[in-house]
């Protein structure tokens, strides 16, 4: 099964979670990411504004603020399907983008360097444990991941690990994934 495929039958089955087991859900995955080490050590948090496809960083963007880290959002640059964040301290600095994701002002907000960020919370659609995603397709985040040295973490719904997919060259594995059930480390696992 191709990618496509494999994408398609994710996102209906993530719609077929209800909402009361959505929230569950992702009150667990936040409970373990911010009880980590990982997060208690970041200062900045790369991050994406979720859509309601995906699993609620707002809430995580929330935590940060309360706690007095800096968040950055990304801007796809659809020409050189390239990725630049930039900080944010209020959600009165994003507006609808590329593809309909909601993305920094550039104008109100200040570009971060991907070395300043201390850890990056990466979306996706299916995982390995090893860490490897299929994502929404358009390979910004692979494109991204190429050359950063920082931790990345992405939220994991059980059901969307799996066993194997066609891994391509240019695929990189995110660091640690964060269930409703733990956070675990990937490369303990490949």
């Amino acid at each position: 099964m191709g990618k496509e495929e494999l994408r398609k039958g994710m996102l209906l089955s993530l719609e077929k979670i209800g909402g009361m087991e959505r929230r569950r859900v992702q009150k667990a995955m936040h409970t373990h990411l911010f009880d980590s080490p990982l997060w208690k050590q970041a200062e900045r948090i790369g991050v994406t504004l979720s859509t309601e496809k995906e699993w609620d960083t707002e809430a995580i963007i929330e935590q940060a603020w309360d706690e007095g880290k800096a968040v950055c959002v990304p801007k796809s640059i659809h020409d050189s399907r390239e990725l630049q964040f930039y900080d944010i301290t209020s959600f009165d600095q994003v507006e609808k983008g590329y593809f309909n994701l909601m993305e920094p002002i550039v104008e109100q907000t200040s570009r971060v360097d991907k070395e300043s960020m201390d850890l990056l919370i990466v979306p996706g659609l299916l995982f390995t444990k090893s860490g490897y995603r299929i994502g929404f397709g358009g390979g910004f985040f692979d494109r991204f991941l190429a050359d950063f040295s920082q931790p990345t973490v992405s939220l994991v719904h059980t059901n969307q690990l799996v066993d194997s997919f066609p891994i391509e060259p240019h695929d990189v594995p995110v660091d640690y994934i964060v269930t409703e059930e733990e956070l675990f480390e990937t490369k303990l696992l490949k």
